[in-house]
């Protein structure tokens, strides 16, 4: 898949973005390189692969420090809130943004 200069003219509107010739012809450069990594990436034969947890976990064991799944800060959920507009049951309340 490759993007035309059309194709970053577009994207550059919709994001909102003023690019001049010289940036539209290098971040076209750019993203089609992304591209064609992604397509080498996806010709490669993964069947029978496993996935990693770690990219370490390919040559040694990896042992995950995880720590005590506990709260570390109090509950100050009414203080936070004081200065909110709307509260509810404990929940902030905001206007509706999607119909």
């Amino acid at each position: 898949m490759a993007l035309t200069p059309d194709d970053i003219r577009r994207i550059a509107h919709l994001a909102r973005l003023e690019l001049a010739e010289p940036e539209r012809d290098r971040m076209l450069a750019q993203i089609n390189g992304f591209f064609s990594i992604v397509e080498a990436m996806r010709a490669v034969d993964t069947k029978g692969v496993e996935p990693l947890a770690h990219p370490v976990a390919a040559f040694q064991e990896v042992h995950l420090r995880l720590r005590e799944d506990r709260a570390s800060e109090p509950n100050q959920r009414e203080a936070n809130q004081r200065s909110a507009p709307a509260v509810e049951r404990g929940l902030f309340l905001v206007p509706k943004v999607i119909e």
